[in-house]
Protein backbone atom coordinates (compact mmCIF):
# COMPACT_ATOMS: atom_id res chain seq x y z
CA UNK A 1 0.00 0.00 0.00
CA UNK A 2 3.15 2.19 1.18
CA UNK A 3 5.01 1.56 -2.49
CA UNK A 4 1.68 2.79 -4.29
CA UNK A 5 0.41 5.72 -2.16
CA UNK A 6 3.62 7.51 -2.98
CA UNK A 7 3.18 8.24 -6.46
CA UNK A 8 -0.79 8.86 -5.91
CA UNK A 9 0.14 11.27 -3.15
CA UNK A 10 2.74 13.03 -5.60
CA UNK A 11 0.00 13.02 -8.64
CA UNK A 12 -2.61 14.62 -6.38
CA UNK A 13 -0.49 17.77 -5.34
CA UNK A 14 1.36 18.36 -8.71
CA UNK A 15 -2.87 18.67 -10.03
CA UNK A 16 -2.69 21.04 -7.69
CA UNK A 17 -4.79 19.58 -4.57
CA UNK A 18 -4.16 20.48 -1.04
CA UNK A 19 -2.06 18.38 0.76
CA UNK A 20 -4.71 17.88 3.22
CA UNK A 21 -6.85 16.47 1.00
CA UNK A 22 -4.07 14.59 -0.83
CA UNK A 23 -3.51 12.93 2.51
CA UNK A 24 -7.02 11.72 2.84
CA UNK A 25 -7.84 10.74 -0.50
CA UNK A 26 -4.55 8.96 -1.55
CA UNK A 27 -5.10 6.34 1.13
CA UNK A 28 -8.97 6.19 0.44
CA UNK A 29 -8.19 5.79 -3.06
CA UNK A 30 -6.25 2.53 -1.90
CA UNK A 31 -8.37 1.29 0.78
CA UNK A 32 -11.19 1.22 -2.02
CA UNK A 33 -8.85 -0.88 -4.33
CA UNK A 34 -7.83 -3.25 -1.71
CA UNK A 35 -11.81 -3.98 -1.05
CA UNK A 36 -11.30 -2.02 2.42
CA UNK A 37 -13.85 -0.12 1.93
CA UNK A 38 -15.36 -0.22 5.56
CA UNK A 39 -11.88 1.09 7.00
CA UNK A 40 -12.51 4.37 4.98
CA UNK A 41 -14.50 5.27 8.02
CA UNK A 42 -11.71 4.63 10.76
CA UNK A 43 -9.23 7.23 8.12
CA UNK A 44 -12.10 10.20 8.19
CA UNK A 45 -12.74 9.68 11.60
CA UNK A 46 -9.18 10.14 12.75
CA UNK A 47 -9.28 13.25 11.52
CA UNK A 48 -11.06 14.88 14.23
CA UNK A 49 -9.30 12.46 16.77
CA UNK A 50 -5.78 13.67 15.50
CA UNK A 51 -6.26 17.26 16.01
CA UNK A 52 -8.48 16.35 19.66
CA UNK A 53 -5.31 16.87 21.83
CA UNK A 54 -4.34 18.92 24.83
CA UNK A 55 -0.57 19.23 24.16
CA UNK A 56 -1.41 20.55 20.44
CA UNK A 57 -3.10 23.53 21.69
CA UNK A 58 0.18 25.20 22.49
CA UNK A 59 0.58 25.12 18.51
CA UNK A 60 -2.16 28.34 17.88
CA UNK A 61 -1.55 29.69 21.14
CA UNK A 62 2.53 30.13 20.02
CA UNK A 63 1.27 31.23 16.43
CA UNK A 64 -0.86 33.90 18.22
CA UNK A 65 1.94 34.98 20.54
CA UNK A 66 3.91 35.51 17.58
CA UNK A 67 1.14 37.52 15.23
CA UNK A 68 0.76 39.62 18.58
CA UNK A 69 4.98 40.24 18.46
CA UNK A 70 4.53 40.95 14.50
CA UNK A 71 1.64 43.48 15.20
CA UNK A 72 3.16 45.29 18.28
CA UNK A 73 6.21 46.09 15.95
CA UNK A 74 8.16 44.22 18.23
CA UNK A 75 9.42 42.59 15.42
CA UNK A 76 11.31 46.43 14.13
CA UNK A 77 12.84 46.54 18.06
CA UNK A 78 14.46 42.89 16.99
CA UNK A 79 15.66 44.39 13.84
CA UNK A 80 17.46 47.29 15.50
CA UNK A 81 18.51 45.43 18.12
CA UNK A 82 20.64 43.16 15.34
CA UNK A 83 21.59 46.08 13.89
CA UNK A 84 23.55 47.47 16.94
CA UNK A 85 25.47 44.10 17.07
CA UNK A 86 26.53 43.19 13.89
CA UNK A 87 25.52 45.87 11.50
CA UNK A 88 28.79 46.69 10.83
CA UNK A 89 30.04 43.39 9.53
CA UNK A 90 30.93 42.72 6.09
CA UNK A 91 27.70 42.45 4.48
CA UNK A 92 26.05 43.85 7.50
CA UNK A 93 22.45 44.27 6.75
CA UNK A 94 22.29 40.52 5.18
CA UNK A 95 23.65 39.41 9.05
CA UNK A 96 21.05 41.65 10.50
CA UNK A 97 18.62 39.03 8.60
CA UNK A 98 20.12 36.32 9.39
CA UNK A 99 20.76 37.44 13.29
CA UNK A 100 17.00 39.07 13.37
CA UNK A 101 15.76 35.61 12.43
CA UNK A 102 17.22 33.63 15.59
CA UNK A 103 15.92 35.98 17.90
CA UNK A 104 12.49 36.28 16.02
CA UNK A 105 12.57 32.25 16.45
CA UNK A 106 12.63 32.48 19.86
CA UNK A 107 8.67 34.40 19.23
CA UNK A 108 7.14 32.59 17.11
CA UNK A 109 8.74 28.71 15.87
CA UNK A 110 7.55 28.95 11.92
CA UNK A 111 9.42 29.48 9.61
CA UNK A 112 6.67 31.03 7.42
CA UNK A 113 6.03 33.77 9.85
CA UNK A 114 9.47 34.79 10.02
CA UNK A 115 9.74 34.82 6.32
CA UNK A 116 6.54 36.82 6.17
CA UNK A 117 7.20 39.21 8.93
CA UNK A 118 11.46 39.54 8.45
CA UNK A 119 10.91 39.58 4.54
CA UNK A 120 8.34 42.54 4.32
CA UNK A 121 10.76 44.53 6.29
CA UNK A 122 14.26 44.23 5.54
CA UNK A 123 13.56 42.63 1.47
CA UNK A 124 13.14 46.32 0.67
CA UNK A 125 15.65 47.47 3.05
CA UNK A 126 18.54 45.65 1.75
CA UNK A 127 17.47 46.42 -1.99
CA UNK A 128 17.49 50.56 -1.20
CA UNK A 129 21.09 49.47 0.64
CA UNK A 130 22.41 48.37 -2.72
CA UNK A 131 22.02 44.03 -2.12
CA UNK A 132 20.02 42.67 -5.45
CA UNK A 133 16.33 42.00 -4.47
CA UNK A 134 17.36 38.09 -5.20
CA UNK A 135 19.98 37.75 -2.61
CA UNK A 136 18.12 39.45 0.08
CA UNK A 137 14.83 36.77 -0.67
CA UNK A 138 17.47 34.06 -0.71
CA UNK A 139 19.19 35.33 2.94
CA UNK A 140 15.70 35.46 4.27
CA UNK A 141 14.39 32.36 3.03
CA UNK A 142 17.49 30.48 4.06
CA UNK A 143 17.78 32.16 7.51
CA UNK A 144 14.03 31.83 7.98
CA UNK A 145 14.30 28.10 8.93
CA UNK A 146 16.06 28.49 12.21
CA UNK A 147 12.69 29.07 13.21
CA UNK A 148 11.20 25.62 14.10
CA UNK A 149 14.92 24.56 15.22
CA UNK A 150 15.23 27.27 18.01
CA UNK A 151 12.58 26.67 20.68
CA UNK A 152 9.66 27.83 21.23
CA UNK A 153 8.96 25.28 17.74
CA UNK A 154 5.66 23.67 16.22
CA UNK A 155 7.02 20.59 14.61
CA UNK A 156 8.88 19.58 17.91
CA UNK A 157 5.71 19.82 19.45
CA UNK A 158 3.74 17.30 16.70
CA UNK A 159 6.83 15.58 17.00
CA UNK A 160 6.42 15.17 20.79
CA UNK A 161 3.20 14.46 20.56
CA UNK A 162 3.36 11.65 17.99
CA UNK A 163 6.18 9.96 19.46
CA UNK A 164 5.33 10.07 22.85
CA UNK A 165 8.69 12.49 23.97
CA UNK A 166 9.49 15.21 26.60
CA UNK A 167 8.80 19.11 25.15
CA UNK A 168 11.09 20.63 27.06
CA UNK A 169 13.58 18.04 26.11
CA UNK A 170 13.66 18.77 22.50
CA UNK A 171 13.01 22.40 23.15
CA UNK A 172 16.41 22.51 24.65
CA UNK A 173 17.71 19.91 22.10
CA UNK A 174 17.06 22.89 19.35
CA UNK A 175 18.69 25.47 20.91
CA UNK A 176 22.35 24.69 20.30
CA UNK A 177 21.22 23.21 16.52
CA UNK A 178 19.52 26.32 15.91
CA UNK A 179 22.42 28.53 16.72
CA UNK A 180 24.80 26.71 14.55
CA UNK A 181 22.91 26.66 11.37
CA UNK A 182 23.13 30.74 12.15
CA UNK A 183 26.15 30.95 12.54
CA UNK A 184 27.05 29.07 9.36
CA UNK A 185 24.70 31.08 7.17
CA UNK A 186 26.63 34.17 8.96
CA UNK A 187 29.96 32.79 8.24
CA UNK A 188 29.12 31.71 4.37
CA UNK A 189 27.51 35.10 4.05
CA UNK A 190 30.57 36.78 5.12
CA UNK A 191 32.88 34.51 2.64
CA UNK A 192 30.41 35.80 0.11
CA UNK A 193 30.99 39.48 0.98
CA UNK A 194 34.80 38.99 1.04
CA UNK A 195 35.62 37.35 -2.67
CA UNK A 196 32.97 40.05 -4.46
CA UNK A 197 33.09 42.69 -2.49
CA UNK A 198 32.13 45.15 -5.19
CA UNK A 199 28.74 43.18 -5.19
CA UNK A 200 27.76 44.44 -1.86
CA UNK A 201 27.26 47.95 -0.36
CA UNK A 202 30.45 49.46 2.15
CA UNK A 203 30.70 48.78 5.34
CA UNK A 204 28.86 50.60 7.83
CA UNK A 205 29.71 52.43 10.78
CA UNK A 206 29.89 50.36 14.36
CA UNK A 207 27.57 51.31 16.60
CA UNK A 208 28.28 53.60 19.88
CA UNK A 209 27.87 52.06 23.52
CA UNK A 210 24.88 54.61 23.65
CA UNK A 211 23.25 53.04 20.80
CA UNK A 212 23.88 49.80 21.33
CA UNK A 213 22.17 50.31 24.84
CA UNK A 214 19.06 52.05 23.81
CA UNK A 215 18.52 49.20 21.23
CA UNK A 216 19.16 46.80 24.30
CA UNK A 217 16.55 48.54 26.33
CA UNK A 218 14.00 48.27 23.82
CA UNK A 219 14.36 44.62 22.97
CA UNK A 220 14.43 43.87 26.54
CA UNK A 221 10.98 42.90 27.30
CA UNK A 222 10.72 41.14 23.75
CA UNK A 223 14.07 38.78 24.64
CA UNK A 224 12.30 37.78 27.82
CA UNK A 225 9.38 35.58 25.91
CA UNK A 226 11.94 32.77 25.60
CA UNK A 227 13.32 33.32 28.71
CA UNK A 228 9.81 33.05 30.20
CA UNK A 229 8.48 30.24 27.98
CA UNK A 230 11.56 27.59 29.06
CA UNK A 231 12.02 29.25 32.35
CA UNK A 232 8.84 28.46 33.35
CA UNK A 233 8.68 24.80 32.29
CA UNK A 234 11.93 23.68 33.25
CA UNK A 235 11.37 25.23 36.55
CA UNK A 236 8.23 23.26 36.69
CA UNK A 237 5.84 26.08 37.14
CA UNK A 238 3.37 25.09 33.43
CA UNK A 239 3.38 22.96 31.08
CA UNK A 240 4.33 23.47 27.28
CA UNK A 241 0.56 24.22 26.58
CA UNK A 242 0.41 26.20 29.76
CA UNK A 243 3.39 28.29 28.57
CA UNK A 244 1.91 29.06 25.49
CA UNK A 245 -0.59 30.46 26.95
CA UNK A 246 1.48 32.55 29.26
CA UNK A 247 3.28 33.58 25.90
CA UNK A 248 -0.27 34.72 24.63
CA UNK A 249 -0.95 36.95 28.07
CA UNK A 250 2.76 38.40 28.01
CA UNK A 251 2.98 39.55 24.56
CA UNK A 252 -0.71 40.97 24.78
CA UNK A 253 0.69 42.89 28.03
CA UNK A 254 3.69 44.13 25.95
CA UNK A 255 1.71 45.27 23.06
CA UNK A 256 -0.89 46.50 24.62
CA UNK A 257 0.03 48.24 27.24
CA UNK A 258 3.76 48.58 28.23
CA UNK A 259 4.82 49.54 24.41
CA UNK A 260 1.81 50.24 23.16
CA UNK A 261 2.25 49.61 19.63
CA UNK A 262 -0.76 47.27 19.58
CA UNK A 263 -4.72 48.99 20.31
CA UNK A 264 -7.53 46.71 20.76
CA UNK A 265 -8.69 47.18 17.00
CA UNK A 266 -5.85 45.27 16.14
CA UNK A 267 -7.18 41.72 18.21
CA UNK A 268 -9.78 41.18 15.79
CA UNK A 269 -7.09 40.52 13.17
CA UNK A 270 -4.11 39.18 15.02
CA UNK A 271 -6.72 36.40 16.21
CA UNK A 272 -8.40 35.90 12.21
CA UNK A 273 -4.81 35.13 11.27
CA UNK A 274 -3.28 33.16 14.11
CA UNK A 275 -7.07 31.15 13.63
CA UNK A 276 -6.28 30.88 9.98
CA UNK A 277 -2.76 29.56 10.22
CA UNK A 278 -3.75 27.40 12.91
CA UNK A 279 -6.38 25.79 11.17
CA UNK A 280 -4.03 24.72 8.43
CA UNK A 281 -1.50 22.99 10.78
CA UNK A 282 -3.88 21.16 12.92
CA UNK A 283 -6.33 19.94 9.59
CA UNK A 284 -2.82 18.54 8.63
CA UNK A 285 -1.80 17.21 11.54
CA UNK A 286 -5.38 15.36 11.66
CA UNK A 287 -5.09 14.24 8.03
CA UNK A 288 -1.74 12.84 8.80
CA UNK A 289 -2.29 10.64 11.92
CA UNK A 290 -5.32 9.19 10.34
CA UNK A 291 -3.33 7.94 7.20
CA UNK A 292 -0.41 6.71 9.88
CA UNK A 293 -3.58 5.02 11.30
CA UNK A 294 -4.36 3.19 7.54
CA UNK A 295 -0.76 2.97 7.06
CA UNK A 296 -0.25 0.91 9.80
CA UNK A 297 -3.07 -1.64 9.03
CA UNK A 298 -1.10 -2.73 5.90
CA UNK A 299 1.82 -3.42 7.75
CA UNK A 300 3.94 -0.64 5.71
CA UNK A 301 6.24 0.38 8.66
CA UNK A 302 7.50 -3.07 9.54
CA UNK A 303 8.25 -3.99 6.11
CA UNK A 304 9.87 -0.87 5.47
CA UNK A 305 11.92 -0.86 8.36
CA UNK A 306 13.00 -4.64 7.22
CA UNK A 307 13.66 -2.62 4.05
CA UNK A 308 16.09 -0.49 5.51
CA UNK A 309 17.59 -2.33 7.93
CA UNK A 310 19.17 -4.81 5.33
CA UNK A 311 20.72 -1.91 2.89
CA UNK A 312 23.36 -2.19 6.13
CA UNK A 313 23.49 -2.92 9.50
CA UNK A 314 25.97 0.39 10.72
CA UNK A 315 24.27 3.11 11.78
CA UNK A 316 26.47 5.62 10.53
CA UNK A 317 25.60 4.66 7.34
CA UNK A 318 21.90 4.59 7.76
CA UNK A 319 22.13 7.63 9.02
CA UNK A 320 23.81 9.41 5.99
CA UNK A 321 20.73 6.95 3.91
CA UNK A 322 17.79 8.84 6.40
CA UNK A 323 19.16 12.17 6.02
CA UNK A 324 19.16 11.65 2.05
CA UNK A 325 15.46 10.39 2.42
CA UNK A 326 14.66 13.28 4.83
CA UNK A 327 16.25 16.08 2.55
CA UNK A 328 14.25 14.67 -0.51
CA UNK A 329 10.93 14.48 1.40
CA UNK A 330 11.03 18.07 2.59
CA UNK A 331 11.35 19.41 -0.52
CA UNK A 332 7.69 18.40 -1.59
CA UNK A 333 6.14 17.75 2.26
CA UNK A 334 5.51 19.95 4.53
CA UNK A 335 7.42 19.47 7.77
CA UNK A 336 4.35 18.73 10.02
CA UNK A 337 3.29 15.85 7.73
CA UNK A 338 6.09 14.48 7.09
CA UNK A 339 6.93 14.18 10.89
CA UNK A 340 3.74 12.64 11.45
CA UNK A 341 4.43 10.15 8.64
CA UNK A 342 7.82 8.73 8.69
CA UNK A 343 8.23 9.40 12.55
CA UNK A 344 6.48 6.66 13.87
CA UNK A 345 7.89 4.58 10.78
CA UNK A 346 11.50 5.42 11.26
CA UNK A 347 12.24 6.53 14.97
CA UNK A 348 12.22 3.25 16.66
CA UNK A 349 14.44 1.37 14.23
CA UNK A 350 17.26 4.36 14.86
CA UNK A 351 16.44 4.05 18.57
CA UNK A 352 16.82 0.32 18.12
CA UNK A 353 20.24 0.77 16.74
CA UNK A 354 21.27 3.01 20.13
CA UNK A 355 20.65 6.08 18.69
CA UNK A 356 19.10 8.47 21.30
CA UNK A 357 15.02 9.04 20.72
CA UNK A 358 16.06 12.97 21.34
CA UNK A 359 19.19 13.07 18.79
CA UNK A 360 16.91 11.97 16.04
CA UNK A 361 13.52 14.13 16.69
CA UNK A 362 16.33 16.78 16.22
CA UNK A 363 18.10 15.45 12.72
CA UNK A 364 14.54 14.61 11.79
CA UNK A 365 13.36 17.97 12.51
CA UNK A 366 16.21 20.22 11.08
CA UNK A 367 16.21 17.85 8.07
CA UNK A 368 13.07 18.83 7.33
CA UNK A 369 12.93 22.12 8.37
CA UNK A 370 15.81 22.97 5.53
CA UNK A 371 13.46 20.96 3.36
CA UNK A 372 11.10 24.68 3.45
CA UNK A 373 13.66 26.44 1.67
CA UNK A 374 14.78 23.86 -0.39
CA UNK A 375 13.79 23.72 -4.22
CA UNK A 376 11.34 22.67 -5.96
CA UNK A 377 8.42 22.73 -3.54
CA UNK A 378 9.88 24.55 -0.28
CA UNK A 379 7.15 26.21 1.05
CA UNK A 380 9.50 29.65 2.56
CA UNK A 381 10.83 30.03 -1.15
CA UNK A 382 7.03 30.79 -2.46
CA UNK A 383 6.73 33.09 0.51
CA UNK A 384 9.85 35.07 0.14
CA UNK A 385 9.19 35.32 -3.59
CA UNK A 386 5.33 36.49 -2.64
CA UNK A 387 7.18 39.48 -0.44
CA UNK A 388 9.77 40.35 -2.63
CA UNK A 389 7.94 39.88 -5.71
CA UNK A 390 11.29 37.98 -7.34
CA UNK A 391 10.68 34.82 -9.10
CA UNK A 392 11.18 31.82 -7.15
CA UNK A 393 14.04 29.59 -9.72
CA UNK A 394 16.11 33.09 -8.72
CA UNK A 395 15.77 32.64 -5.61
CA UNK A 396 16.55 28.84 -5.55
CA UNK A 397 19.65 29.58 -7.80
CA UNK A 398 20.95 32.12 -5.19
CA UNK A 399 20.00 30.04 -2.07
CA UNK A 400 22.23 27.23 -3.19
CA UNK A 401 25.46 28.67 -0.78
CA UNK A 402 23.30 28.83 2.23
CA UNK A 403 21.76 25.45 1.42
CA UNK A 404 25.05 23.59 1.20
CA UNK A 405 25.67 25.43 4.79
CA UNK A 406 22.98 23.98 6.16
CA UNK A 407 23.81 20.88 4.75
CA UNK A 408 26.95 21.12 6.38
CA UNK A 409 25.20 21.48 10.02
CA UNK A 410 22.83 18.65 9.31
CA UNK A 411 25.99 16.74 8.81
CA UNK A 412 27.27 17.84 11.91
CA UNK A 413 24.33 17.68 13.93
CA UNK A 414 24.12 13.97 13.18
CA UNK A 415 28.00 12.58 13.97
CA UNK A 416 28.11 14.79 16.87
CA UNK A 417 25.11 13.94 19.10
CA UNK A 418 26.83 16.28 21.83
CA UNK A 419 25.49 19.37 19.92
CA UNK A 420 21.65 18.27 20.60
CA UNK A 421 21.75 16.20 23.82
CA UNK A 422 24.24 18.63 25.92
CA UNK A 423 21.44 20.84 27.16
CA UNK A 424 19.03 18.23 27.80
CA UNK A 425 21.64 16.32 29.62
CA UNK A 426 22.47 18.89 31.66
CA UNK A 427 19.02 19.55 33.05
CA UNK A 428 18.26 16.17 33.60
CA UNK A 429 16.33 15.37 30.59
CA UNK A 430 17.99 12.51 30.09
Amino acid sequence: MLVWFLPLFLVLLMVGLPVFFALLAAPGVMLVLNGQERDLTLLYRNVYNGMDSFPLMAIPFFLLAGEMMNRGGITQRLVEFSQALVGHFRAGLAQVNILSSMLFAGLSGSAVADTSALGAMLIPAMEREGYSRRFAAAVTAASSVIGPIIPPSGIMIIYAYVMEQSVAALFLAGILPGILVGLGLMAVTNVMARRAPGAFPPLRRRAGWGEKGQASLKAFFPLLTPVIILGGILGGVFTPTEASAVAVAYAAFIALFVLRTMTWRDLPEVLSRAAIMSSVILLLVGAALAFKTVVALSHAPETLASLILSLSDNPLVLLLLINLLLFGVGMFLDAGPAIIILGPILGPIFTSLGVDPVHFAIIMSVNLTVGLATPPMGLVLFVASSVSGERVETIARAILPFLAVEVLAILLITYVPAISLALPRLFGFL
